[in-house]
């Protein structure tokens, strides 16, 4: 199956938390970065998920937000650290590509916020994204 989402990354889960009608699920990235996506228990069940399931996260690039460096303190789950390879900047809007570590991410922000942020290919960024804009498929 081929699908528009661009970031597409190949990872290993390493726990299952469940809750009342949610899970979080932890997966190891390629580049051993930990990711957390917050799916249904119903989800889980389907996909026949546990520690080792071979799994693909699969993230829009509009619900990947960018900062320059780490932030504590913050709800959002996921902070992949990287640096900017490419960026196309449109009247409105800008698309951000970043090499993490084992794979890349792409950002869809606004051109202000690019412009704001003073981004610029090998500029050193996080790609954060809530685990509740993570979604699974089995590899």
């Amino acid at each position: 199956m081929t699908l528009s989402i661009r970031n597409q990354l190949p990872g290993t889960v390493t726990a299952i938390q469940p809750g009342e009608a949610m899970a979080t699920v932890k997966i190891r990235l390629g580049g051993g970065q930990d990711l957390t996506a917050a799916i249904t228990l119903e989800s889980v069940r389907d996909l026949g998920l546990s520690e080792g399931s071979a799994v693909r996260a699969l993230v829009k690039s509009t619900e990947v937000s960018l900062a320059t460096a780490p932030i504590d303190r913050v709800s959002i789950r996921n902070q992949l650290p990287g640096t900017v390879t490419d960026i196309a900047a449109g009247a409105a809007m800008a698309t951000v590509k970043i090499s993490i570590d084992g794979g890349s991410v792409t950002s869809a922000i606004t051109k202000e916020s690019a412009t704001d942020l003073g981004l610029s290919t090998g500029s050193a960024v996080v790609a954060l994204i809530k685990s509740t804009e993570v979604a699974l498929a089995t590899a």
